[in-house]
């Protein structure tokens, strides 16, 4: 089993959360954690171990789904995803969208970490689309 942080500046995680249950339903296997104005980097990154702790409670493996490179989430996940000592593995990916969290769903029954992320990355990656004008053909049966 896979779990996943989804790891946001502000209300973002919370949003999103309010957003999939309306879509999709509840997401059980997302545990959110949020940094936000009032709260320094020093206890974001308590807050995060606490459910990084829960998070991995019979995983296999956690993905941190941030929500911007570099930013404190990232780097909070990033100092756990490459601690050698932190079990079950953790990978973290930045960039998290509405289709990466429902995606999420799907590799939730997976073992391999580092194979649920690349799974949910490409098919996250397929969601990025421009709109264009459909053109349709004019029929002539009036």
């Amino acid at each position: 089993m896979i779990n996943v942080i989804l790891a946001t500046h502000g209300s973002l995680a919370d949003a999103l959360l309010a957003s999939s249950r309306m879509v999709y339903g509840e997401l059980p296997h997302v545990f959110p954690v949020m940094l936000t104005e009032n709260k320094g980097i020093n206890s974001f990154g308590d807050e995060f171990a606490a459910v990084l702790k829960q998070a991995s409670k019979g995983a296999d493996g956690v993905v941190v789904l941030c929500d911007l490179q570099s930013g404190t989430p990232w780097n909070v996940a990033c100092h756990h995803a490459f601690n050698p000592d932190t079990q079950p593995p953790v990978t973290v990916l930045a960039g998290v969208n509405f289709p990466m969290l429902l995606l999420s769903d799907e590799i939730k029954d997976l073992q391999d970490v580092e194979q649920a992320t690349a799974q949910l990355l490409a098919n996250t990656q397929e969601t990025l689309v421009q709109a264009t004008l459909a053109e349709t053909a004019q029929s002539d049966d009036f």
